[in-house]
């Protein structure tokens, strides 16, 4: 195997970066980045911490985060696992990165930026949904923001429903877990997460 082992190296092979690619990037949302960011309703967060990374799916109706100017973005922490790695990483490490996925578009957005994790009750108030709140909401500023090329999903065909895939076909969630765990009880969990997932989901 032939491993690449410096950036002289690696530039060699990918030589020659493109305008667009170059001026695409700014210091704040543009309105036509702020439109793109307001679309998406789904969004991947990047976080680094002592243990190592992570990257957590984040998604909500209307949404995926709040824009409150061009440079800081909120993104209300609602109901999971409460493993809470990224806001663990948060805390000890500001940096994240975040991508941006609108249904139908092949265009991706990303931001690179620096995040703090507020409690401030004001602000869990103001993301009230069905009666409750989020414990937390991160506060993003932002760094840079750019829309990423789009082949790689104009390659998967992410958004074609003839590349679906059949869901049945596939592991079930309390299959994963005995596959990690030989004694856990898959059928029981199968059976009662979409109940439990429906009445806990804010």
């Amino acid at each position: 195997m032939t491993i690449i082992t410096s950036v002289e190296e690696l530039k060699a092979i990918y030589d020659g970066v493109s305008e667009a690619s170059l001026v695409k990037v700014t210091r704040v949302l543009t309105p036509e980045y702020r439109q793109m960011i307001e679309a998406s309703p789904f969004v991947a967060l990047a976080t680094v911490g002592p243990e190592g990374l992570d990257c957590s799916p984040r998604g909500d109706l209307g949404g995926a985060v709040r824009i409150r100017d061009e440079a800081t973005l909120l993104l209300p922490d609602w109901r999971g696992n409460n493993r809470i790695d990224s806001l663990l990483n948060i805390v000890r490490d500001p940096r994240v990165a975040l991508m941006f996925l609108v249904p139908g578009s092949n265009t991706a957005m990303r931001i690179n930026g620096r995040a703090v994790v507020s409690v401030e009750p004001t602000l869990l108030e103001s993301f009230e949904m069905d009666g409750k709140h989020p414990r937390s909401v991160t506060v993003i500023t932002i760094g840079e923001v750019y829309f990423q090329c789009a082949r790689a999903l104009m390659r998967a065909e992410l958004w074609n429903p003839e590349r679906f895939v059949d869901p049945k076909s596939l592991p079930t969630p309390g299959t994963l877990l005995k596959a990690a765990k030989a004694d856990f009880d898959k059928e029981s969990y199968d059976r009662e997460w979409p109940d439990r997932a429906a009445r806990t989901m804010w």
